[in-house]
């Protein structure tokens, strides 16, 4: 059976002010009326019925994520009582599938809870294409490449191979040549211009024994820890023992725990639209800017301004006057007033916020 896996643990720090520990950007509605996470489940239609849906969230999201997703079983909805990377939360998962569920042989799509996508009738033909491949070939990882349209730095990279005799779909597929980290400008420029790169999506399909096997053999460690959280998954003292296995896992990412070291990895040229909202500045692409270039959220009135982002709650006016490549959010205690440019530094104001003992605005 195919069960979907989505992961919503992440913190979303570049998008301070709206983004906070108990709302980060998957909880958010930041384009469109409905949250990321609702968005990420209803964009699976028929394909992964709830019963067969899993969320893997951070414990303190877990009634939020309830709230979101009220078709999801209670029991679907697992909160990691830290943060430890992808690595060992697909770990778990795969293991909460195999045994909880009884679905060893389960094909597994795993995917993040805050990217946009659309539109949703191509994204299920892609993933019933992607499930096709594995269950051609059991020990298959399939993966999705997203076409690059300019040399980005912030994703990582796959580069492809000789195509796929039997694609399983419309889609191209293609065998892995090798996965590449972030990229530096030169290099990223270097991949655009090849043109057998992609971005890396972060999106995975395979079966479920497939990457406990490669946990078992590169994270060894990890998968132990997973084990013991999981045998005691219905004892009295599940919660104690998930604290404490969980927490001594070290974090790793699934790249760099397994795909930068699997050989038979295949790679389906996504056919649906991608976005991944990185921070504010992702906002034009999806919602558009006037013909100032100006972004707005909200009530604005801006005189002599351009290139700006603003977003600001429900009944509170933003005036920018003489403003240029601006982002101004604002929330009911906080106010962002940054520079565009200097958008990445966003996440060193949370760290500052942090180390002040300042929780109220985090």
């Amino acid at each position: 059976m195919l069960h979907a896996i989505i992961m919503a643990g992440g913190s979303g720090t570049r998008f301070w002010p709206a983004s906070r520990r108990d709302t980060p950007k998957q909880m958010l509605s930041l384009v469109g009326e409905q949250t990321m996470i609702r968005q990420t489940a209803e964009r699976l239609g028929d394909v992964v019925p709830p019963e067969r849906r899993m969320v893997v969230t951070n414990q303190r999201l877990v009634d939020g994520v309830a709230q979101q997703l009220p078709d999801l079983p209670a029991a679907a909805i697992v909160g990691e009582p830290c943060k430890r990377d992808t690595a060992p939360c697909i770990g778990l998962a795969a293991l909460l599938v195999a045994k909880a569920r009884k679905d060893p042989d389960g094909t597994m799509i795993v995917m993040p809870a805050d990217h946009v996508i659309s539109p949703p009738e191509v994204f299920q033909a892609a993933v019933r294409q992607a499930e096709a491949l594995v269950d051609a070939d059991p020990s298959r990882i399939v993966t999705f490449g997203i076409k690059p349209t300019y040399p980005a730095e912030i994703f990582g990279y796959i580069q492809r191979a000789d195509a796929l005799e039997e694609t399983h779909g419309d889609a191209p597929a293609y065998r892995v040549a090798r996965f590449r980290e972030k990229p530096d400008a030169a290099t990223a420029e270097q991949f655009l211009a090849a043109g057998d790169f992609y971005w890396n999506s972060g999106i995975f399909c395979w079966r479920a024994s497939t990457i406990l096997d490669a946990l078992r053999e590169r994270q060894p460690d990890t998968l132990a820890h997973l084990e013991a959280i999981v045998e005691a998954w219905a004892a009295p003292d599940a919660q104690a023992v998930f604290e404490r296995e969980f927490a001594a896992i070290e974090g790793v990412s699934i790249d760099y725990a397994v795909m930068e070291h699997a050989e038979n990895v295949a790679v389906i040229e996504a056919p649906f639209e991608w976005d991944d909202l990185g921070g504010w500045q992702s906002l034009p692409r999806r919602l558009g800017a006037d013909d100032a270039g100006n972004t707005i959220v909200g009530e604005h009135l801006g005189l002599d301004t351009t290139g700006t982002i603003v977003r600001t709650t429900d009944g509170h006016l933003v005036v920018t006057l003489g403003c240029e490549d601006l982002i101004v959010v604002h929330t009911e205690n906080a106010t962002l007033v940054a520079n565009k440019h200097n958008e990445e530094q966003i996440r060193a104001v949370v760290k500052e916020l942090e180390s002040r003992g300042w929780d109220a605005y985090l």
